[in-house]
């Protein structure tokens, strides 16, 4: 009698089990498509930002804007302008100053910027 009625619970179990498993299974196929998709629409954006890069000249305005304070700190004189410069930037609003971000992330590369925002919070 006992035999009887283990064969039935234990089929009702390992359905239930194989229920889950395929629920489990279902979720992350669900997941994983999410993340291929993402990827798949960063990956595109990206490639229409590069061919549209190509007809722009902001890319080389802001490479020529950076280059400024740089150069001008190998010039003794513009020293202390490039430093006044810098300490009036900081100085600015921050609405301002993540603007800046974004334009610069914008043409140069989110990806790239952001790591370079990233590393300069944690210093």
């Amino acid at each position: 009698m006992l035999q009887t009625l283990i064969g039935p619970v234990a089929s009702i179990l390992g359905t239930w089990v194989e229920g889950r498993v395929a629920k489990s299974k279902a979720k992350a196929e669900a997941e994983a498509t999410v993340i291929i998709k993402s990827a798949e629409s960063v990956a595109d954006w990206e490639r229409v930002m590069a061919q549209n890069s190509g007809q722009s000249w902001k890319d080389e305005w802001l490479t020529v804007l950076f280059s400024i304070p740089l150069i001008a700190c190998f010039h003794p004189d513009a020293v202390a302008y490039v430093e006044r410069g810098f300490e009036a930037l900081e100085g600015m609003p921050s609405w301002y100053q993540y603007t800046l971000s974004v334009i610069v992330a914008a043409s140069f590369g989110v990806r790239s910027t952001i790591g370079i925002m990233n590393s300069r919070g944690k210093k």
